[in-house]
């Protein structure tokens, strides 16, 4: 029996579009935890959004759009509308590009204006903006590379999704709380998301898939790249020398 996926047994048979609901609900869960988490956080009165630095915005209308993106490419692939898809997904390319301009230029400014989180340092917000959309666009090219092997494809870009997820979820936790574990709690949040995801390929394929593994790696990886540059003293050097340059907003 012929299979949307080359490595599924053929005791194990499963539609493509059977399978993409799963992916459906995954985009729109993270879509709705991503949201909740600022919305929360301005509902509780952190932040002033006429206060807010227009680039600030910027870069949060892209988060928005790439977000609304995945539910809407999920859903037209759930729907059979594989030519809108298409045009969609080469399209995003500029969205992406746009994001990788704006989460590293947001960084600075906020190291710059001295608006980094009592509980980071100037470094480590730096590494892990720098780190994350290094990553993010990483994975977002390897699921375009493999563009026409879906399983891998909306694999990847479900691990990238993963990736700009952290924001959303240091909102939520109680990061001033967790102290030095705040940065494993949040990777503790992205693994527990790509766990239901291999939960699903063991269900679905009878193994955890190479994408699903490749993706949790690149998570662990990017965190351990993080924590590493953020106490690297040329860097801490770098990051001090961008906050000594600004001042106070």
């Amino acid at each position: 029996m012929a299979t949307a996926f080359p490595f599924l047994s053929e005791s194990r048979p499963l539609s493509y579009r059977a399978d993409q609901a799963f992916f459906v609900r995954m985009a729109a869960g993270i879509a709705a935890l991503v949201v909740f988490g600022f919305l929360q956080w301005f509902a509780r009165g952190f932040v002033q959004p006429a206060r807010v630095p227009f680039w600030v915005h910027l870069h949060g209308a892209a988060m928005v759009g790439w977000l609304g993106l995945m539910v809407t490419q999920n859903l037209l692939a759930a729907g059979g509308n594989t030519a809108l898809h298409r045009r969609l997904g080469w399209s995003s390319l500029l969205l992406v590009g746009a994001i990788a301009v704006l989460g590293p230029l947001t960084v600075v400014k906020a190291v710059e204006l001295h608006r980094v989180p009592p509980f980071f340092t100037n470094a480590y917000m730096l590494a892990l903006s720098l780190g994350e959309v290094f990553t993010f666009v990483g994975l977002f090219a390897a699921a375009i590379a493999l563009r026409r092997r879906t399983d891998w494809h909306r694999r990847l870009m479900l691990g990238a999704t993963v990736i700009v997820m952290e924001p959303g979820i240091g909102r939520i936790l109680p990061m001033p709380l967790l102290g030095g574990f705040a940065p494993w709690a949040e990777l503790s949040v992205q693994l527990g998301v790509l766990a239901i995801l291999a939960r699903h390929d063991r269900k679905v394929l009878g193994k955890v898939h190479p994408a699903t593994w490749w993706s949790a790696a690149a998570l662990v990886a990017v965190h351990l790249a993080i924590m590493a540059l953020a106490g690297f003293a040329p860097f801490v050097g770098w990051a001090e020398g961008i906050a000594a340059g600004g001042y106070a907003a």
